[in-house]
This record gives structure tokens, sequence and C-alpha cells, in this order.
């Protein structure tokens, strides 16, 4: 059962720093075996994300990633708190990973409830995603990796492939993991549509955040993909997945921090994914001026990419493991039936709902809380805002045309082209 911070601190939780490490973490035989003596190590603390303390520990055998949840937003502080217990979520979400895309993530060494502490595999010399991407940086099969991870995750987690009491235990489980989906549920479906306290956008974007708000439909639209977020549980969802929580070297990458790990919508992921891709597109011309258009190419092939190769692996295991309860053989094959028909159509859905979440991160990012450095980044305020309301207005687009499945890179080009402020 998942421990909250309450009863983690009743049990002698305490936040470690590298001084404190060695002597709280010396026992764990993993670590040891792993990287060598306590007394040899050298630790220190790298975590630059919104949540959580971050080490990495070298000693003369190697080096480990020390993942420690923190019991509050470290991004806002402690007058924000957040319960412990998503260190518990995230152990059980990285293993389910491993066994259903292996090489994917991390592996995990060690897991310690009551100090919600992970030591895991330490990914090196991999970056952040992002960081490259801001740089110029390829990464050879980019796409395709990604899409195939989103594919059998998506599968391999839902009543395709699970038998379905196995599937049921599941959600038991990760339903308790309240607090961290809904901040999902408010800064990435609710806020941006709305002047929540902590919202934040360039100067100079009023007038167009001004329009998307008073834009009932679309806001319809949102909150029905809300709906469907917290109400649908096809897959385990990664729930997180952005170019911040992927490392990567020029031709490999892991997937990182699914500590937002929930069952959700199978097209969730993929959907978050690629508005990532596109908000790294759209700000390109501020990080390869005078010519940003070759890597824009390139980026923009990769969402091809992620698109294909998750409908292709989806197809693959359609055929391969299809072995749940939904859409069994016994309906269509055995009785001399095509079953792919079905398969395209549950596609189509999927595909709707990641335009839609697309569209929906493509404004959080920009107007909500926890902003893109790809944006973020950009020191010319009046360049920024022009290159974020391109993302907004394509952003919008999405939204309002999901259903009909836009050509996303089309429509980034042709957007890439205006000036809607």
């Amino acid at each position: 059962m998942a421990m909250d911070a309450e009863a983690a601190a009743g049990q002698g939780y305490a936040a470690l720093d590298p001084d404190s490490l060695p002597r709280r973490l010396g026992g764990v035989r993993a670590m040891a075996d792993r990287i060598g003596p306590p007394a040899e190590w050298r630790v220190r603390e790298v975590g630059d994300g919104n949540l959580n303390l971050v080490f990495i520990v070298e000693g003369p055998l190697g080096s480990v990633v020390v993942k420690q949840a923190l019991p509050y937003v470290r991004l806002v502080g402690d007058s924000w708190p957040l319960p412990l217990y998503r260190s518990f979520f995230e152990y059980h979400a990285l293993i389910r990973q491993a066994r259903r895309d292996p090489g994917s993530v991390p592996e995990v060494l060690h897991f310690d409830e009551a100090q919600a502490l992970i030591v895991m595999e330490h990914i090196a010399p991999h970056v952040i995603l992002r960081r490259k991407l801001i740089a110029g940086e390829r990464v050879a099969g980019l796409g395709e990796r990604l899409g195939r991870f989103c594919a059998r995750t998506a599968f391999r987690g839902s009543e395709l492939a699970m038998p379905s009491a196995r599937k049921k235990a599941d959600v038991a489980l990760f339903a308790g993991n309240v607090e961290i989906p809904a901040i999902t549920e408010a800064l990435v479906f609710t806020d941006p549509y709305r002047p929540a306290p902590m919202n934040r956008h360039t100067e100079g974007l009023d007038p167009l955040v001004g329009r998307l708000r008073g834009d009932a439909e679309l806001k319809r639209r949102a909150q029905r993909m809300l709906m469907r977020f917290a109400s649908n549980t096809e897959t385990m969802i990664h729930g997180d997945l952005h170019t911040g929580s992927i490392m990567a070297t020029d031709d490999d990458l892991r997937v990182i921090d699914p500590e937002f790990a929930q069952y959700g919508p199978m097209g969730f992921d993929i959907g978050m994914l690629v508005a990532n891709l596109l908000m790294a597109y759209f700000s390109q011309p501020a990080h390869r001026a005078p010519d940003p258009a070759p890597f824009q190419e390139w980026i923009l092939g990769q969402i091809t990419a992620v698109f294909d190769a998750f409908e292709d692996e989806f197809r693959h295991l359609w055929r391969t493991e299809r072995g749940g309860m939904l859409y069994p053989a016994a309906l269509f094959e055995d009785q001399g039936q095509d079953s792919m028909p079905a398969c395209e159509a549950l596609l189509r859905e999927i595909r709707t709902d990641a335009l839609t979440v697309c569209g929906i991160e493509m404004h959080r990012r920009c107007l909500s809380l926890a902003h893109n450095a790809d944006f973020e980044d950009i020191a010319d305020t009046a360049l920024r805002a022009r290159l974020e309301a391109r993302n907004l207005a394509m952003g919008a687009e999405l939204i309002l045309t999901a259903e009909a499945l836009p050509d996303v890179t089309a429509l980034a080009r042709s957007h890439n082209e205006r000036n809607p402020i």
C-alpha cells in the first residue's frame, strides 16, 4: 500500500543531501555492489526539475542515480505540499515499463518506500533531450524509438494484452495516485483557459490569450478530454512524457520520470510527446538563426516517425499479442473475419485523443505553470511572444479539428509562416 507523507515522516523520512547520503545509504547492498564501498562515494545533486531531489553517486566501480521525492513542489516551495507516495507509483511504473518495452527505462536497483527514494541505473553519457533539441543536436531513430515505446506500453498495459483481473488490479493500485494526476487535471486541462493564480505568459500575448479563453467550443473540447483523462483507464500511461523526460545521446535514449503514471487514454502520452516536439520546432528561429529550416524539418520528420512507428508497432502487436478480453480472435479470426478494420478504427480514436491532448499541452506550456526552456531561454521578449503565438494558434486548431485527423506537419509549416499577434 502506498505511504503518505505523514506516515513516512513518522518512520523517519528526511531529505538527503550530498553529505548525508553515503551514511544513510551505505548499507544498501545493491549500491555498494554497483559502485563500490561508501567511503569512496562522490555525491553531487543534479536535480533541475520541478519536484524532486536527484543525486549522481559515483564510486570506483561505476555510478548510480538516487532520486528522492520532496514533500512539496520544488518549483514552488513548501507552500504547495505534495505526497511522498509519488515515488511508490514511479517505482511501480518503471518496473512495468521495463517489462512492456525492455531497455526503454533505467534499471531499478533499490526502492525505499519510507524514504520515498529510488536508486536506479545512471544513464550516461545521455543528456536531457530538450537540451539537445535547443542545441540543434540530432538523435538517430528518435521518432521511431519513441513511437514504439508509446505503442508497446499502451498495448501491453491494456486489456488487449493483459488478463482482465491483473489489469483491473493495476488500475486499483494506481488509483491511489490522487494528488499527482490532480496537478495535470488543473495545470494542463483547466488553468490555461482561465486566469489561475499561478499562470503567467509572455508580454504581448494578451490579445491571443483573450481569444483562446473566450472560445467556448475550444474549452468544451478541452474539458471533454479532461473527462476522458480522469475516467478512462485504457492503459498505464507515463503521464508526463515530454522532451525533459527523455535522456538521449546521438543514437540512444531512455524514458525517465514516470511519477505521473496512471491508467488513462492510450493517446495521452503520444499527444504530450508530439506537443513538446512541436514546441521545439516553433522555437528554432530563436536558436538556429539565420537558417532554422533544416533542423525544423528534421524535427517534423521525427513527429511523422512517432506516429508511423506507433501505428506500425500497434498493428504488429494486434496481430501477435492480442490475448486479452478485448477484440478476441474468437469474435473475428476464428469465424473467418478480418479484425484489422477494428484495429484501424481504434487507431483513429487514439490519434484523435492524441491530437487533442497535443493542442492542450501546447497551450499549458505557454500559459500555465512550468513553461518549457525551448521558449523560456529566448531572451528577446518580442521574438519569444511571436514564436509562442504560433504555437498557441496551432494548438487551438488541433483541439478544434482533431476528429478530422489533420496533417500535423503540414499544419506546423503553415503556422510557422504566420504572425497571429
